[in-house]
């Protein structure tokens, strides 16, 4: 029998001793045994800070999306090798999707999230702050990936999906991982790091793993780190508590399971697609992952008068939920991903059914296909009925973590608000209804005690990804109970490893460091017209200051026209009484149309497209008789991997790429009495010019 190894300080290494015997959920027979005896922790931890932490600091945020894209291709080539390991866990063919390739699907997501972000290694946050009446002194936060190393405590439960879906953000915010899978299933964490190790793709350093126990890790943390944890609540409390995390303040995210809850609307009757479409909700929560997931559907709250018809049609549901060997195609649920867990399971059920009658499903052996059912950790889905949910507490308590749900009563929309709320936090919730008005009301007021709300009915169905399903730009987590933590959401989650700083100084220094120009900073005038420069020979805080141009009411009628926009304050002068303006006024869009006249130089040059505006302000009527002129300066480069094609110019010919960036331009609009009149930025792409860029 093989034995697993741990990826530290470089090397892949065994454990001392024996270690725990590691056994297919499905049959019982051993897979492999593991140890982490002898490994050093605090070891692995300073390898990570003082080797993977400066090089992934030395990348880009584009060099690190790049990085994540390249790893997500080269496991997409491998993932079919993880299968036969994912259904030893007891997950389904369905069940392992979700968390191989699901996990990969993360990996791209925050790949192309890069674009987000600047070609730096930290990120400037928010807006410049004025601090001094006359702009000398002036502030503005940025971010820079914490000095530390992400810990991830990680469940059996989604061995892939959970580390991938972690390491993802921290990768791309600059800071190393080590990642401590659940023992249970911690042989297909360990094939997949094997391919990320083997790859040569993540700099030495920025990815350890542990198997099996790592009990001590914590005592080895500094301020610089960050601790993640999945799993039970009370573990979570536990780790959370530690010493060494309080007395160094380490940030310690946790997402615990919860009881979540799927709600049936007021408006929704049985018979009606709706209807069926929660049946099929709770009944995919209930059997996928065999209820294993820490977003399963635990208390299903339906009005009082429908309770029989809900009873009903799950438990034809899940009668026909065919149980078994994962490898088997017809099989719909698999097995707990072991013989702990399974007893562990059935010993909740015990507790819960002192109070709560089970109306579907038993605790002795199912009737399974394609193995002994005990020989595996196999069970019987088990639905149960609260009759009295705001009296029996326990379904709001206790949580049994598998194919085990609760129906509890309501009769309006206040009292589902107030069961959903007894679980004391939770992860998600969902709502079926029609109804924006049921849907309001119970959004706006369940949503201080959920981490997330799905509602669901027809007409996103079709491609809802479910009550179950975090997504990679949307955070996962939730408060109480759930461990009040927050975990991806997209640029969010990138924050959890970077230390926000507040800088103050002179808009030079500011631009300097933040290589953003800001507003009233000294400027670099060249001769050459700035669409006449390519990407390259660009550098923030450039300017050019452009001729005047006086306005005169031709301007503002003939905008007008061209234009179709005839607003009295534009075109009636004697409809001005009560109105802030003192004449005919120009047009916003005529005085920001005239300053790209100023400021466009015509010819054919590096300068592409205009890629769109960012923000617009008009600051100041503009009347006839008004002299304007602008101040064009480059606010910010954006050197992404972008790739414009030019469209070939007959068949022989072959179709041009052309490599750019992005320039962000702040456009100053200055009336005669040097005020501004209007304030943007607008984009465009230039053209690079050492084309192998």
């Amino acid at each position: 029998m093989s034995k697993l190894q741990s990826f530290a300080l470089g090397s892949w290494i065994e454990g001392d001793g024996e270690g725990q015997i590691l056994l297919n959920a499905v049959n019982g027979e051993p897979i492999a045994s593991v140890s982490s005896k002898g490994l050093d922790f605090s070891a692995m931890l300073n390898y990570a800070r003082t080797q993977g932490g400066p090089a992934l600091r030395a990348m880009s945020f584009q060099e690190r999306g790049r990085m994540l894209k390249a790893l997500a291709l080269y496991l997409s080539e491998r993932k079919l090798n993880y299968y036969p390991l994912s259904y030893k866990t007891g997950a389904t063919k369905t069940d392992s999707w979700i968390d191989i390739d699901g996990g990969i699907g993360t990996l791209f997501a925050y790949s192309s999230l890069r674009r987000k972000f600047p070609n730096q290694s930290f990120y400037v946050d928010g807006e410049m702050a004025g601090l001094s009446k006359n702009g000398s002194f002036i502030g503005q936060h940025i971010m820079v990936p914490k000095e530390g190393v992400a810990i991830h405590i990680n469940a059996f439960n989604f061995p892939v999906w959970g580390m991938l879906e972690k390491i993802a953000v921290n990768l791309l915010a600059g800071v190393p991982a080590v990642v401590k899978p659940a023992t249970i299933t911690t042989f297909l964490a360990e094939a997949v790091v094997k391919d990320i190790i083997a790859s040569g793709i993540l700099p030495a350093g920025a990815l350890q793993l542990i198997c099996g126990s790592a009990h001590s890790i914590l005592d080895s943390v500094t301020n610089q780190d960050v601790v993640t944890f999945t799993g039970s609540a009370s573990t979570g409390r536990m780790l959370k508590s530690h010493p060494q995390i309080l007395n160094e303040s380490v940030p310690f995210n946790m997402e615990a399971d919860s009881l979540n809850a799927c709600i049936l609307g007021l408006d929704v009757a049985p018979g009606s697609a709706n209807f069926d479409l929660f049946i099929k909700e709770v009944h995919r929560e209930m059997t996928a992952k065999c209820g294993q997931k820490c977003t399963a559907i635990r208390r299903i709250i339906v009005p009082q008068q429908w309770i029989a018809e809900v009873q009903a049609a799950l438990s034809q549901r899940l009668q026909k939920t065919i149980i078994g060997n994962p490898e088997s195609e017809a099989v719909r649920m698999g097995s707990l991903a072991g013989i702990t867990q399974l007893n562990e399971v059935k010993e909740r059920v015990a507790q819960l059914s002192e109070f709560s009658k089970i109306v579907y499903g038993t605790l002795d052996f199912p009737e399974i296909i394609g193995t002994d059912s005990k020989a595996g950790a196999f069970m019987s889905p088990i639905l149960l009925l609260n009759e009295f949910p705001f009296k029996n507490l326990i379904s709001h308590e206790l949580e049994a973590f598998g194919p085990v749900s609760t129906i509890l009563g309501y009769n309006t929309t206040e009292e589902a608000v107030a069961i959903s709320k007894l679980g004391k936090g939770s992860l998600v919730s969902s709502i079926v209804t029609n109804d924006p008005k049921i849907a309001s009301e119970y959004a706006l007021q369940a949503g201080s005690h959920h981490g997330r709300i799905l509602i669901l009915n027809e007409r996103c169905a079709k491609e809802s990804t479910g009550h179950g399903s975090p997504m990679p730009l949307l955070m996962h987590g939730g408060p109480g109970r759930a461990g009040g933590g927050e975990e991806m959401g997209g640029i969010r989650g990138v924050k959890h490893y970077m230390q926000r700083v507040a800088l103050q100084g002179s808009p030079e220094m500011v631009t300097a460091i933040t290589q953003v120009y800001q507003q009233g900073a000294l400027a670099n005038q060249t001769p050459i017209h700035l669409f006449r420069k390519y990407f390259e020979e660009l550098q923030v805080g450039d300017q050019l200051i452009t001729a005047n141009h006086t306005v005169s009411e031709a301007d503002i009628t003939n905008f007008a026209n061209v234009s179709g926009d005839n607003f009295y304050a534009h075109m009636d002068a004697t409809s001005l009484e009560g109105t802030l303006f003192t004449g005919r006024v120009a047009h916003g869009y005529f005085i920001l149309s005239k300053a790209a006249g100023l400021f466009v130089d015509a010819k054919k040059g590096p300068v592409l497209l205009n890629y769109g505006i960012d923000e617009c302000r008009f600051t100041k009527p503009v009347y006839p008789g008004m002299t304007i002129g602008v101040k064009l300066t480059v606010k910010e480069k954006v050197d992404q991997d972008n790739t414009i094609k030019i469209p070939a110019k007959n068949e022989s010919e072959l179709q041009e790429e052309v490599k750019c960036g992005i320039v962000r331009w702040l456009v100053e609009v200055i009336d005669q009495s040097n005020e501004t009149v209007a304030i943007a930025t607008i984009l465009t792409m230039v053209k690079k010019q050492q084309q192998g860029n």
